[in-house]
C-alpha cells in the first residue's frame, strides 16, 4: 500500500427493506439517489465535492445501467464530476471502496464518494430468447409478410416470464443449495444455524432500541407514500428458537437445513461512504472515523468453495500485515447464512483446513462471538447485493469507537466463489 494514507470520513445508508414492502416501487436510481444526497449534506460535500463516485450494484436496470452517475446527478453532485458503476457480486460496494482508495493512493483523487445500492424489488423480467429473437426483428419488417415470416413457429410457451435465479452460471446450485453443502461439509447442525440466526435477530433489535445505528441510517420519505423511515423492517426481535424450528427447509427438501429463518432475507437498501487522502481531511477540517489499512481479494472454486470466501482471505491479509486474529478487536462479516458464518469460523479453526487449503501449518485461529457482528448483521439487517459492502465498512468503523478497538476486519463471501477482507484502523 502507497504512503497515501486513505482515511473513512463517514458513511450512511438507508433503511434496510425487505423486497416488496416500502420501496417496492423504486429503483435502484431513487435509492442510490437518496443514499448519495444524505452522505453529501451530512458531511457538506457540495462545499468539498469528490474527485469521484463510484457505486457497486448486480442487477442491474438497462435504463440506468451506470447507476452511479445517474444517481449522483440526481443527488445534485457537480455535473463536472466523473462516475462509474461496478459490479463483483455480493462485494460490489468493497469492490467500489477498494478502487476508491487505489484512485487515492495513487494521487488520482482527493476525495472519492463511494457506495452501492440494490433494489431486488425492481429485478427484471425478460422472455425466452427465441421471443426476443422475434422482438428484435420486428423493427426490420415492412409488411404483413415480414411480420408473418418473424413469427412462424410461434408458440405461447415463449412468452413465459423469465425471473433471474439466484444461482450459480458455473455449476447451475443455488447460493442456498451450496450453503447447505457447505454446513454438512463442516458439520454444521440445523440447530447450531437457527441459534446464530437468532443471536443476529437479537442483537439487531438491541443495537436499534440503544441508538448504535441511528446515527449510520438516514431518515428518508421515499415515494410514492412518503412514509418516514428510519430503520430496518428486515430484523425480527421477537424471534425464537421455537418459531425457527417450525420453518421448513427452502433449498434441500426434505432434510436441508437452512430455512427462510437463518437465511437473509431478499432486501432494497443503498448505502455510500466517503473516502479521502488523509491530508485532504486534515485541510477540509474532517475527522475521519478510520484509516484503510489494507484489502484483499480471492477467488475459490465455485463447487464446494462457493461461500468460503473469509476462510481463504482472511488469512492472506493478516500475512500481509503481519496481524494474527488476536490483533483484530472489531469483525464484521457478512451473513449470508448462518451455516455459511459458521461454516467459515469453523475452517479458520481447523487444522485440515489450513494445511490442505491454504498451505499453512497451524490454523488461522478463533473469532470470538463477542468481537463479530454485536449490532447484527446481513441475517437480521438485510442484504440489499450491492450495498452490503459499505455497511459492513461503516458499521466497523463506528464500532472500533463504540468498543474502543484499533483494528477492523470486514470479510465477505460472494457468488463465483470470491471472497473479500478489508483491515481499517481507527482514528
Amino acid at each position: 500500500m502507497s504512503n497515501r494514507k486513505v482515511v473513512l470520513v463517514d458513511g450512511v445508508r438507508t433503511p434496510f427493506c425487505r423486497i416488496s414492502s416500502e420501496y417496492a416501487d423504486l429503483r435502484s436510481y431513487d435509492l442510490a439517489r437518496l443514499a448519495l444526497k444524505g452522505l453529501k449534506e451530512k458531511l457538506a460535500l457540495d462545499e468539498n465535492p469528490p474527485d469521484q463516485v463510484i457505486m457497486g450494484t448486480v442487477i442491474s436496470n438497462v435504463a440506468t445501467s451506470n447507476v452511479a452517475r445517474d444517481a449522483m446527478l440526481g443527488a445534485g453532485f457537480a455535473v463536472s464530476t466523473p462516475a462509474y458503476t461496478v459490479t463483483q457480486a455480493c462485494i460490489s460496494s468493497n469492490r467500489a471502496i477498494t478502487n476508491a482508495c487505489d484512485q487515492i493512493m495513487t494521487g488520482h483523487a482527493e476525495t472519492v464518494v463511494a457506495g452501492g445500492v440494490e433494489v431486488m424489488s425492481d429485478t427484471p423480467i425478460g422472455f425466452s430468447k427465441a421471443f426476443r429473437k422475434r422482438l428484435m426483428a420486428l423493427p426490420k419488417a415492412k409488411g404483413p409478410a415480414d411480420l408473418l415470416k418473424i413469427f412462424k413457429g410461434f408458440r405461447l410457451s415463449e412468452l413465459k416470464p423469465q425471473q433471474p435465479a439466484v444461482a450459480e452460471f458455473s455449476t447451475g446450485l443455488t447460493m442456498g443449495e451450496d450453503a447447505d453443502q457447505l454446513a454438512a461439509e463442516f458439520g454444521i447442525s440445523r440447530e447450531e444455524q437457527d441459534a446464530y440466526a437468532m443471536r443476529s435477530h437479537q442483537l439487531a433489535a438491541q443495537a436499534w432500541a440503544e441508538g448504535r445505528l441511528a446515527e449510520q441510517v438516514l431518515t428518508i420519505s421515499p415515494p410514492p407514500h412518503f412514509r418516514v423511515l428510519a430503520e430496518d423492517n428486515t430484523f425480527r426481535a421477537d424471534t425464537s428458537m421455537e418459531k425457527l424450528a417450525g420453518l421448513k427447509p427452502v433449498f434441500v427438501k426434505p432434510h436441508g437445513t437452512v430455512t427462510a429463518g437463518n437465511a437473509s432475507p431478499l432486501t432494497d437498501g443503498a448505502s455510500a461512504v466517503a473516502l479521502m487522502s488523509a491530508g485532504q481531511a486534515q485541510r477540509k477540517g474532517y475527522r475521519p472515523l478510520a484509516r484503510i489499512v489494507d484489502y484483499v481479494y480471492t477467488g475459490q472454486n465455485p463447487r464446494g468453495e462457493l461461500l468460503l470466501g473469509p476462510a481463504y482471505a482472511i488469512p492472506r491479509l493478516l500475512a500481509r500485515q503481519k496481524l494474527t486474529l488476536s490483533d483484530i478487536d472489531v469483525f464484521e462479516l457478512h451473513e449470508a447464512f448462518a451455516g455459511q458464518v459458521l461454516a467459515n469460523l469453523a475452517a479458520l479453526q481447523s487444522r485440515k483446513f489450513a494445511q490442505e487449503r491454504l498451505g499453512l501449518d497451524q490454523p488461522v485461529g478463533e473469532i470470538p462471538l463477542e468481537k463479530l457482528n454485536t449490532g447484527g448483521g446481513s441475517l437480521s439487517l438485510g442484504h440489499p447485493f450491492g450495498a452490503t459492502g459499505a455497511r459492513l465498512v461503516t458499521t466497523a468503523a463506528h464500532r472500533l469507537h463504540q468498543e474502543d478497538g484499533q483494528f477492523a476486519l470486514v470479510a465477505a463471501c460472494a457468488a463465483g466463489g470470491l471472497g473479500s477482507a478489508i483491515l481499517i484502523e481507527r482514528i
